[in-house]
């Protein structure tokens, strides 16, 4: 799906913004990328918000580089869940389809000096002597297909999408369900154990133990 989406992403350079998994194919085609995932509300995201955005404006609009960010708390955490952020803010950078974790400054300087360093052209249709024959070749069929019918598999794919995050999102309740009845039969079965006398046998045994005589 990511490949057909690039070529879709061609014309014009997309400005910097909050990614979402509706736009992350298009925001991030071809590009070199460095994402903050954060919590808005986060201290330590507060804090670097500042010398990010900063960072973002500058590279607005850049045709191989981008500065973007990812929301967890609202329409973005699909995508903070995929790429198993766990902690706000988590920075990650690098080829969107295998980003890899930022250990550097928070500072806007070395911020900048990451980005200036690491965010390099990547594989794409505008970049396409990046790629390696096989992505070549896969480019090269998508750019051959007419705007309807790569319309129509974008839609295809993304519906598959859809309906795996919409089956994983039932049979998470369904095992959200056993786990409260599971653990209900637990708590009932433990209490009912409890009120049968447990608390006394132990306590007469550790009676006994002591060397009391018995009643």
């Amino acid at each position: 799906m990511k490949v057909i989406a690039l070529c879709l992403a061609l014309v014009g350079a997309a400005s910097a913004t909050e990614l979402t998994p509706s736009n992350w194919d298009e925001m991030t085609a071809g590009k070199s990328v460095f994402i903050k995932f954060l919590a808005p509300w986060w201290g330590h995201c507060k804090s670097i918000k500042p010398a990010w955005d900063k960072l973002m404006a500058e590279y607005d609009g850049h045709a191989s580089a981008g500065v973007f960010d990812v929301d967890c708390t609202g329409t973005g955490k699909p995508l903070c869940d995929s790429n198993g952020v766990r902690g706000f803010p988590t920075i990650k950078h690098g080829d969107p389809s295998a980003l890899e974790d930022y250990q550097g400054g928070r500072d806007f300087d070395s911020l900048q000096k990451f980005a200036s360093e690491n965010l390099k052209p990547a594989c794409s249709p505008a970049n396409i002597d990046l790629c390696d024959e096989e992505k070549k070749t896969e480019i090269e069929g998508f750019l051959a297909m007419s705007e309807a019918d790569l319309e129509a598999s974008i839609a295809e794919k993304d519906a598959l999408i859809a309906d795996a995050e919409s089956t994983f999102k039932s049979e998470v309740e369904k095992l959200q369900s056993t786990y409260e009845n599971l653990s209900s039969t637990k708590d009932e079965t433990i209490e009912s154990v409890k009120a049968s006398g447990l608390g006394l046998m132990k306590a007469c045994k550790a009676h006994k133990a002591a060397g009391h005589e018995e009643l």
